[in-house]
């Protein structure tokens, strides 16, 4: 179970990744004072919590409504994932996207905080895979959705605490270490198609 833990764990913080959305956070919220940041951090993650948090309890729901076999969704995710993996160590990285995407007119707590930043959709993905009803019972999805939790908690943490944090990395530290977690994210995906086909086949 303690490696089960840790696999979510690791896979949620390289999706969510809340060291890359430090830079995103200073920029949408370099004209409000220390309470303002506070609250728009506040509101960021129990937005992406809650997105999140309905993927894992309807996720599966919905594919199965629509007839589309996990196996294939976890090939598909995967790829979609690696994807996403690719463009963030060869891409632009979080922070340079992201930062480009800001609309001052947006609710800058939603966007791009709470989405695409924090409940991504490498996240969705990463939700719904981890919590499949045929393999998971109620308290592994529960264990996983606590690590979910814990990780947008703690980019809630950095958030709060990104004018020093960002003091130390700049935007050059935050690219390179969102490059690293692309990296890690793309070993995630190739297990994700590697098992789905794996189940597909019946291997």
């Amino acid at each position: 179970m303690l490696d089960a833990l840790l696999t979510s764990f690791i896979t949620f913080f390289t999706v969510i990744d809340p060291i890359g959305t430090i830079p995103v956070f200073i920029a949408v919220t370099s004209s409000a004072n220390k309470s303002e940041r506070k609250k728009i951090a506040i509101k960021a993650a129990l937005v992406a919590a809650g997105v999140l948090l309905f993927f894992i309890v309807l996720g599966e729901l919905i594919l199965n409504a629509i007839e589309i076999p996990l196996p294939t969704f976890q090939i598909a995710g995967g790829i979609v994932l690696f994807l996403f993996a690719l463009t963030m160590i060869f891409g632009e990285s979080k922070p340079e996207t992201e930062l480009s995407d800001i609309d001052k007119k947006e609710d800058k707590a939603i966007f791009p905080l709470a989405m695409p930043s924090l409940a991504s959709p490498g996240a969705i993905l990463a939700v719904i895979l981890l919590t499949e009803n045929s393999k998971h019972n109620i308290l592994d999805q529960s264990l996983t959705a606590l690590m979910m939790l814990v990780v947008v908690a703690i980019a809630l943490i950095l958030m709060v605490l990104s004018a020093k944090i960002f003091k130390y990395i700049g935007n050059s530290g935050a690219a390179i270490i969102s490059r690293v977690m692309g990296l890690l994210l793309s070993a995630v995906a190739v297990s994700n198609i590697l098992q789905g086909f794996k189940i597909y086949f019946n291997l």
